[in-house]
């Protein structure tokens, strides 16, 4: 007993940071999503060559976020940032069908990565916004998310400009922290 408190409190004040790399195609809205998380409030961004990284802290929980180009050129290099990795943020344009099948075989990809074996993977429908959007639902049956048996997994509607459904998915990242 005594040892379980000592290591909830040990939780508390050892501040582990937990390795998160935000993904997705060029212009789905990875780097709006990293400074709304970081600032709340949204930052113009041009198209990110390499990464950017940033720490966020919810609830005394320090994520290290890696946000990672999302250009065609840039997608084979995704690996060299899969070690140590606990979350996969894929951020998936909601208007954006005619790429929606190129985003699948880049999940399924990463999900088949070793490095990867035990990340959680939190997919957020961006652009919720916008006319004509796919809904969250269509986009997970399109991905088929249902098929993920080895991976928890969540998929979060949301608009990178207004910040809306950002704090929902960190909230499903923090609760699966120390559950595997």
């Amino acid at each position: 007993m005594m040892g379980l408190i000592f290591a909830k409190l040990w939780s508390l004040f050892c501040n582990q940071e937990h390795k998160v790399i935000i993904v997705g195609l060029d212009n789905a809205g990875k780097t709006t999503i990293l400074y709304q998380f970081l600032m709340n409030e949204v930052v113009h961004t041009s198209p990110t060559i390499g990464s950017n990284v940033e720490e966020i802290v919810v609830k005394n929980t320090h994520f290290l976020m890696w946000d990672i180009g999302g250009q065609e050129s840039l997608r084979s290099s995704w690996n060299t940032y899969y070690s140590n990795t606990e979350f996969i943020i894929l951020v998936v344009d909601s208007i954006d069908r005619e790429r929606l099948a190129i985003t699948k075989e880049e999940l399924y990809r990463m999900l088949a990565h070793e490095d990867l074996r035990k990340a959680g993977v939190l997919i957020f429908a961006n652009k919720q916004d916008m006319k004509g959007c796919m809904t969250a639902a269509e986009i997970s049956k399109y991905l088929t998310l249902s098929s993920i048996k080895d991976h928890p997994w969540h998929i979060q509607s949301c608009c990178a400009l207004t910040g809306e459904g950002l704090c929902q998915g960190l909230e499903w990242m923090t609760s699966r922290i120390g559950v595997r």
